[in-house]
């Protein structure tokens, strides 16, 4: 898009306080499907150590982020862990356009795959995530790290019965 007043870039130590508005105000949306309790619970983004995570921001001409993006490697794959677009910027094709900054990065680093867990019955989750590529995974043949992924979910008290892992192969 070179006419957008967006870029993306890896995030910087002073765009991560602006970051858990983002993801509070992407979970707002959460308040009109069936899984409304989980909008207050605790955000990715207050935990973030740029010693540990690799984080993507996307941001205005302004270089304020208005999105982010948090991946972690496992194995061979690269794991989308958390992906946020404020609502006054969605419809735009940022969320996109940052899975298409961290597919390139992985591709660079011999990444075999980006994965991702997600609520199947979201609109803006599975649906979207399919739009784009990715693919189901049979839960009963996911790596160790995938498995892990889920177990820490189903401890947060995430309803695993709703959530698949995807995967978009590199």
């Amino acid at each position: 898009m070179q006419n957008s007043p967006y870029m993306i870039r890896f995030a910087q130590p002073g765009d991560l306080a602006l970051l858990p508005a983002i993801e509070q105000a992407a979970a707002s949306q959460f308040r009109a499907t069936p899984y409304a309790d989980f909008v207050d619970c605790e955000l990715a983004s207050t935990g973030i150590s740029l010693d540990h995570d690799d984080v993507w921001v996307v941001v205005d001409d302004h270089d304020r982020p208005v999105g982010f993006a948090i991946v972690h490697l496992l194995d061979t794959s690269v794991h989308l862990h958390e992906l946020d677009v404020h609502p006054q910027h969605a419809r735009q094709g940022l969320g996109r356009r940052l899975i298409e900054a961290i597919t390139e990065w992985a591709r660079v680093r011999g990444g075999t795959a980006l994965t991702l867990t997600t609520f199947r019955d979201v609109p803006w989750n599975g649906p979207y995530y399919a739009r784009l590529g990715f693919r189901t995974l049979d839960v009963t043949t996911l790596s160790p790290s995938l498995q892990r992924v889920r177990q820490e979910e189903a401890a947060a008290g995430l309803p695993m019965e709703h959530r698949i892992c995807m995967q978009l192969d590199l």
